[in-house]
């Protein structure tokens, strides 16, 4: 790994002296655009859909499901555009008509698609070579050429069930080609945020880098960060079962732990497919079985005498084609810690989340941005963005619907606020 580790998710934790700001959630329509929102549900249990892609055909215009499986689309009226369409791993992608959805909180069912091994679908022999091939085929499956991305970005922090922090934004982002060493850049659109502190001495863990974490994860672009693809004998690759997504067939490839490094490794699932061998989804985790180096690589900063230590990882990270080229579509990250301070009866747990939706993409006239608009890497996200109150602050920007939890959340925080 050339580059540590650390720079993929950094976590300082502060002693806050502050008071609680607010938002609330609204949308309102508009004569410009149609809004959609509806929930997705398995057609033969009922269980709802989580992280599904949304999208508009012939555009780069999309959103996800959240974790309830609810997504609100908005489309322009100037697209003349009548079809949506809704894909996810394992279930047949669907069209739906957006005149017959417009202004409708409805339910949208899915059916389950099951893989057939057909002739093609012929496992091979070797799941290390099946990647190799994959890492071969960047150049001809992703971009070759710099995207200008619209996004939506959120980060949560809660201390046990309690929301102590909701920050989110729709950015702008530089997507580099694949084919170079070229950064990505990230700057802030409009964003706004609600804190939720009732305690001088309460522990507020913020996150460093923001949005550039979820770009960092993109693991096809960054081969020598995120899960270290760079050498792969860090890792075991055995095959799983056989999945579809977009109604392709794709080979899932199991990896863990080959080797003992000086920053802990990942395990979990690359999925790959046989069309084009092009990588379209990863899941993973980090290996926490040594407490101590899972815990240096993220905690950057923190009070003398505190212990705080990862429990659980998760990081999620998808890919879309379209006109024949693979390109970022969604990453979350999901971690969980325990809070301990030395010789003290003290013990206390925090959830992180973090999640990138690309909500739309061109091609057209991309340029770099201006040093001093970036959003860098040192920066805290929570730290850039205002509180708001303007319930239809999101306007026509496509945005990840927020959880149950969330939206509770941010009414207790909008109602403690304006006290």
């Amino acid at each position: 790994m050339k580059t540590t580790l650390k720079l993929l998710f950094r976590i300082g934790i502060i002693i806050i002296f502050m008071s609680g700001y607010g938002s609330t959630y609204g949308q309102n329509g508009n004569d410009t655009y149609y809004t959609i929102t509806g929930q997705l549900k398995d057609s033969k249990t009922g269980e709802k859909i989580s992280y599904a892609t949304i999208t508009v055909p012939g555009s780069g215009i999309g959103t996800v499901s959240n974790i309830d499986g609810e997504f609100t689309l908005k489309v322009s009226k100037t697209l003349n555009i009548d079809i949506f369409e809704i894909s996810h791993l394992s279930y047949a992608t669907t069209k739906f008509k957006i005149s017959e959805s417009i202004g409708k909180d409805k339910t949208y069912y899915l059916d389950p698609q099951f893989t057939l091994l057909t002739g093609i679908s012929v496992i091979p022999q070797d799941a290390r070579r099946l990647v190799e091939t994959a890492l071969k085929n960047i150049k001809k499956n992703y971009s070759e050429v710099p995207n200008s991305m619209t996004g939506f970005y959120r980060e949560t922090i809660k201390q046990r069930r309690e929301y102590l922090s909701i920050s989110e934004a729709v950015v702008d982002i530089y997507k580099a080609p694949y084919n170079t060493y070229q950064n990505d850049q990230v700057r802030i659109f409009k964003g706004r945020k609600g804190t939720n502190v009732k305690k001088a001495d309460t522990l507020m863990v913020q996150l460093q880098g923001g949005p550039n974490v979820s770009l960092l994860l993109d693991i096809v672009k960054n081969k020598d960060l995120s899960i270290a693809l760079d050498n792969l004998d860090n890792y075991r690759f055995e095959f799983g079962s056989l999945v579809n997504i977009d109604d392709k067939p794709n080979w899932v490839v199991n990896f863990s732990p080959n080797v003992v490094t000086e920053e802990p490794l990942y395990y979990g699932k690359l999925f790959i497919s046989q069309e084009d061998v092009a990588i379209t989804r990863v899941e993973f985790n980090l290996d926490l079985r040594d407490e101590d180096k899972a815990s240096r690589l993220f905690v950057q900063k923190k009070p003398m005498g505190l212990i705080f230590m990862p429990t659980a990882t998760s990081y999620l990270v998808t890919y879309k084609k379209q006109n024949g080229k693979y390109f970022l579509n969604y990453v979350r990250v999901d971690l969980k810690f325990r809070c301990d301070w030395k010789k003290k009866l003290f013990k206390n747990y925090y959830t992180i989340m973090s999640e990138l939706a690309i909500t739309d993409r061109h091609e057209d006239k991309v340029d770099k941005f201006a040093n001093q608009d970036l959003f860098r890497y040192n920066m805290v996200f929570a730290e850039k963005v205002e509180s708001f109150l303007d319930p239809d602050f999101w306007g026509e920007y496509n945005i990840i619907e927020p959880e149950e939890s969330i939206e509770n959340a941010i009414k207790k925080i909008s109602k403690n606020m304006k006290k």
